[in-house]
Formats: structure tokens, C-alpha cells, sequence
């Protein structure tokens, strides 16, 4: 079974692999670990990210996107690269036709630069879909009908909010908010209220376990170890779920202005459409106790949790590479 066509979500924080009649057959961490002295990629995806923050001099574990797009390069090439050909298993006859979801705000140049990296990591073709709209297909959000869809996608790096209909984005914005700067507030939250200085990855455990969106009447606890800030020693805490509420209000107020922003700018007849049908939320943020509730009180728009969220742009840019004539308007071809 030779695969020709291959789907990427490559997030800032996990870069997702769809196949067609496969499904998602690679979901792995978007960082890189690189060897100083001779530049060379030591490790990809899941054991790299097991080096971050634990790494000697001469090796680093870098993550190549940043906010959703690439900061890296070469960096992120070589990750492609990668994943590229752990998708295709060792098969290398001929390369594939590649589609990657960026996100809807990215400027020309940005898009240049992942079409680029595409290409030079193996692709024959490279196509480009925005993230709002690959994520409405992966919702099985029917984007070609006339009315009005509205997709929240808030990712690790960005936030998407778009109004969808007739298979275009209508209104759309982005901010550059998402699971990255929420464990940045937990971090910077914990280090001024206890004194303790923790890695990127407990930041996100504690937001997995803990953390929520609204305050919660029976309060969560998770017990974190990390540096006291006086000391200098390691030490153990337990935090709450509103020590997490407390640190992620600003970045919260960030996203709901957005999606209030782009409420403001709907025509009127897909304003009705969305009061109706509700807004649909996707991406691994998504899964953030509470949001959907935190969304509904702030805007009185119905908010829906989309099945597998964080799964939704990578296996609707799977979906649209497979009816690439159905979906020919909402994509951005160069060969």
C-alpha cells in the first residue's frame, strides 16, 4: 500500500500525521533535540520531548514553532522530515503529495516558509489549508453549506476564531494565546505566590490535572515539586485548581474578547445561523475544564466541545486532501 497523500497539523506544541483510510498514525511533541558541536538532530517528537529542560551543554531541546508558526527553519525541515518518512515507513518509491493546516492570521511570507519546509523535507506538492476551516471539516462541520459555522480552534500557540460558510472564512482572527502561554502564567503564577520555580512540564501537568476556567466549588489539588526560589533547594507543594483560575484570567480575557470580536463583525443572517447552531471549540486547549461555560456566560452564544478536539485539524486536513475537488476554494495550492 503505497501512501501518496499525507495531512499535517503542525502545531506549536504536538505535530499530528493523517493518512487516508489510516486515520492519525503519528502524534508526537513539535520539538527537536540538536546536538551543539555538530549540528546534527539527536531525537524527534516524543524523546526529545523527554529531554527538554533536562538537557547537558552540548545537546538542545528545541521547539522550532513558535505561536503556530515557524521560528526555526531548519529545525523545522528536519521534523518534517521526520515525520515525513516515519509516516511512510521506509517506502521512499516516490513523495508525497503533503497538506499542512497553518494558521488563518499567518502572513504570505510565513505560508512561503511552510511550503518551503515541505517541500525540502520530501514533498512532490504542497498544499496549505487554514486551521479554522480543517478544523471545521475534522468537527464534521458541513463548511460548503449556506449558513453560518463558528469554530473556535485554540491550540498551543494560537487561538483561532473563525465564522465559516459556503466553504470560506468569512470573519476570522487570531491570537497568539494558547496552551504555551497558559503553562507560562502557571509558571509565573507559582514562582511569585509560593516562591518556587518549576519547568514547562510540570506547568502542564498542573493545568492537565488542575487546571479550569472557572472557579470550581470543590477545589483540585496536585502536589508539584520544583526549586525554592530563597534557597535554592528542591521542594514540594501542593497547589489548587484556583491557584491555576487565578494565573490563566488574562490569557482567558485575551481569547473571549477575540471571539467577542469577531461575533461583532458577523453579517446579521450568520449572526442567527450561529445563535442557533452554536459555536463549536476544538483544539488540545479546548479541553480546559470549564471553558466551553466560561465562553457561554461571556458571549450567551451555545458552545460545543468538538468529539476528539484535539485531534480536529489534523484529520480534517486529512479529509480534504482525500476530496481535494470538494474542498478546491479553501485551499491554498502550489505545486
Amino acid at each position: 500500500m503505497f501512501i501518496k497523500r499525507i495531512g499535517i497539523d503542525l502545531g506549536t506544541t504536538y505535530t499530528l500525521v493523517y493518512v487516508p483510510k489510516k486515520g492519525i498514525i503519528i502524534n508526537e511533541p513539535s520539538v527537536v533535540a540538536i546536538s551543539t558541536i555538530d549540528k546534527k538532530i539527536i531525537a524527534v517528537g516524543n524523546e526529545a520531548k523527554d529531554m527538554l529542560g533536562r538537557t547537558p551543554d552540548n545537546i538542545l531541546a528545541i521547539k522550532p514553532l513558535k505561536d503556530g508558526v515557524i521560528a526555526d527553519y531548519h529545525t523545522t525541515e528536519a521534523m518534517l522530515r521526520y515525520f515525513i518518512n516515519k509516516a511512510l515507513g521506509g517506502m521512499r518509491l516516490f513523495r508525497p503529495e503533503v497538506m499542512v493546516a497553518v494558521p488563518a492570521g499567518i502572513t504570505s511570507t510565513e505560508r512561503r516558509a511552510v511550503i518551503d519546509a515541505t517541500i525540502a523535507a520530501g514533498a512532490k506538492a504542497a498544499y496549505i489549508i487554514k486551521e479554522p476551516i480543517a478544523a471545521a471539516v475534522g468537527a464534521d462541520i458541513p463548511i460548503g453549506s449556506a449558513s453560518g459555522h463558528m469554530i473556535v480552534d485554540i491550540g498551543g500557540g494560537t487561538a483561532e476564531m473563525a465564522v465559516i460558510s459556503l466553504g470560506g472564512v468569512v470573519v476570522a482572527t487570531s491570537v497568539r494565546v494558547g496552551g504555551n502561554k497558559f503553562d507560562a502564567a502557571i509558571t509565573d503564577h507559582i514562582r511569585r505566590k509560593y516562591n518556587l520555580s518549576i519547568g514547562e512540564r510540570t506547568a502542564e501537568d498542573i493545568k492537565i490535572n488542575i487546571g479550569s476556567a472557572l472557579y470550581l466549588e470543590d477545589k483540585l489539588t496536585f502536589e508539584i515539586k520544583g526549586r525554592d526560589i530563597l534557597t535554592g533547594l528542591p521542594r514540594n507543594i501542593i497547589v489548587n485548581s484556583d491557584d491555576v483560575t487565578e494565573a490563566l484570567q488574562s490569557s482567558l480575557e485575551l481569547i473571549v474578547s477575540a471571539i467577542k470580536n469577531v461575533l461583532s463583525q458577523t453579517p446579521p443572517e450568520l449572526s442567527a445561523d450561529i445563535m442557533d447552531k452554536g459555536m463549536v471549540l476544538s483544539g488540545g486547549t479546548a479541553l480546559l475544564r470549564n471553558i466551553d461555560q466560561l465562553i457561554y456566560r461571556t458571549t450567551d452564544v451555545p458552545v460545543f466541545i468538538a468529539d476528539d478536539a484535539q485531534l480536529c485539524v489534523a484529520r480534517g486536513t486529512g479529509i480534504s486532501l482525500e476530496n481535494l475537488d470538494s474542498y478546491k476554494r479553501s485551499i491554498f495550492a502550489t505545486k
